[in-house]
């Protein structure tokens, strides 16, 4: 698809479809209003009849007959604009590309609502990054005719200013930079879903392994190193190699290091890398374990954002680690009442092998903190069903003891327009990790099970300024939404990269 600013008045421009975006009660939008007089009052007769009012997600398609330049219009519904948030327009690009596949429209130009010039660079880019979403889907194995068909959108065209004034030089490349950039990360979210996607006989620690090494191979500032399980016993990780010992998969921790001429500090991102978790021995039920592949979304998120921040340019020295492996039943396979040893020496006692990621991911902290030494690390992992239970499946939980470090990263997230929400951290709840055969164990009690997940990952980050972000829900989605199909959804590349990447 090829996006474009269109600096021409609404009313002439040719296009398939024209849609205007109304916020509230269309008789006061005066495009809605220009394109209803050029109609013969035709949309707003079009408009009444199908009770439309300018709410979220309702639309309606209008066959101009020739009386301006768009040979249909649809108004795209956004709810009052004192409610509307710039990252929700990328539902709305979403709408308006798959409204466009439907009718069968080559070219789509849509009239942004005026939102002020500070809002409208981030606008253009959510309403790009959204008709890439929105339109993403994962057809690999299917095999009919219908499902190999290609989208007929190929042109979409974002009007700023209906009048058709021409941007400043400035806002110009403001624009033009949008544009760009919800391309890249799209691209970036859109992979990281492909992997996640993938079935689990495919996306082995070894596939991982090799998408990282693709990315590396396109950027000249990104270097991989891929250390095998005889390097990672090497190095001490009891916890990570244990939970990947009962599968023929050998396990990998992958290390993709992106590098500027110049870095204003090193930051670490720790992705879960679990590509099948079928509980261990602590079995999960089928229901449960059905989905099971998306356990490595964290390693994908990462691991992605890689390739988004390589393209886009990044004043830090980032690092993207994530220890990948299989969580299977076998002889070999780790056992409940087991006592491991961690990278950093901590002993652990199994008493649910279920509760896997946070092994995995305690050893992989350890290696960035002693390994990295950076500035600042944050992990990504669908780690508790407690975080599910408390923010339901759109929201990740987020913890932290740094406050001005988690402050930031929520204010990216928040640009970003990803839903997360900062949990406590309450050490009185470290409690419940006592063991009395190791230094502690794997799982507390059932109350506040994402936060004594947290607390256990904070043993190995010590004094490092570390974020912890669970993500298990939001990380697939079993219904649709209009910018994230169901299955998964990439999430949190879209933070990192707000969050790091060069403005």
């Amino acid at each position: 698809m090829d996006f474009s600013h269109v600096a021409e008045p609404a009313l002439n421009t040719t296009t398939d479809l024209l849609v205007i975006v109304v916020l509230g009660d269309p008789t006061k939008d005066p495009t809605f209003r220009l394109l209803d007089t050029a109609t013969g009052k035709g949309l707003s007769e079009a408009a009444k009849t199908e009770s439309f009012d300018g709410k979220s997600s309702q639309s309606i398609v209008f066959w101009t007959g020739g009386a301006t330049g768009a040979k249909r219009i649809a108004a795209l519904g956004a709810g009052p604009k004192a409610d509307l948030e710039t990252a929700s327009l990328r539902d709305v690009g979403a709408g308006a590309a798959q409204l466009a596949n439907r009718v069968g429209a080559k070219s789509l130009t849509l009239v942004m609502p005026s939102l002020g010039t500070p809002r409208e660079a981030a606008a253009v880019q959510m309403i790009a990054e959204g008709a890439i979403l929105g339109t993403y889907k994962f057809g690999r194995y299917l095999t009919g005719a219908e499902a190999k068909k290609p989208p007929s959108l190929q042109r979409f065209g974002i009007i700023t200013d209906p009048k058709g004034n021409k941007p400043s030089a400035a806002q110009g490349r403001a624009l033009a930079a949008a544009l760009e950039r919800a391309q890249v990360v799209s691209a970036a979210v859109n992979k990281a879903r492909d992997m996640v996607n993938e079935p689990a006989a495919f996306m082995t620690p070894s596939q991982v392994a090799a998408e990282a090494e693709a990315i590396a191979k396109k950027h000249a500032a990104v270097t991989v190193q891929v250390l095998s399980a005889k390097k990672c016993e090497d190095l001490g990780m009891g916890m990570f190699l244990a939970v990947g010992r009962g599968s023929d998969q050998e396990s990998k921790l992958i290390h993709l290091t992106y590098k500027p001429k110049k870095a204003k500090k090193k930051i670490a991102l720790i992705g879960k890398g679990v590509t099948f978790d079928s509980g261990g021995y602590s079995l999960k039920p089928s229901n449960a374990m059905e989905d099971m592949k998306v356990d490595m979304s964290g390693a994908a998120a990462v691991i992605c954002a890689i390739d988004a921040l390589a393209s886009l340019g990044c004043e830090f020295e980032v690092h993207a680690i994530a220890a990948c492996c299989e969580n299977l039943v076998s002889g070999r396979a780790y056992k409940l009442g087991d006592v491991l040893t961690s990278m950093d020496g901590t002993t652990v006692e199994i008493n649910n092998t279920d509760a896997e990621g946070r092994l995995t991911l305690g050893d992989a902290i350890t290696y960035v903190r002693t390994k990295v030494q950076p500035d600042e690390m944050i992990d990504f992992a669908t780690l508790t069903g407690a975080c599910m239970v408390a923010l339901g499946p759109y929201t990740a939980g987020v913890m932290s003891d740094h406050d001005a470090f988690c402050k930031g990263w929520l204010s990216a997230a928040q640009r970003a327009g990803e839903d997360m929400w900062r949990l406590p951290l309450n050490p009185r709840l470290r409690e419940q990790l006592k063991s009395p055969v190791a230094d502690m164990r794997n799982t507390g009690d059932r109350f506040g099970g994402a936060i004594t997940a947290g607390l256990f990952l904070k043993t190995f980050a010590k004094d490092t300024p570390w974020v912890h972000v669970d993500l298990a829900g939001p990380a697939s989605l079993s219904s649709s939404r209009p910018s994230q199909p169901r299955g998964g959804t990439g999430f949190a590349v879209a933070s990192i990269v707000e969050y790091l990447a060069r403005a």
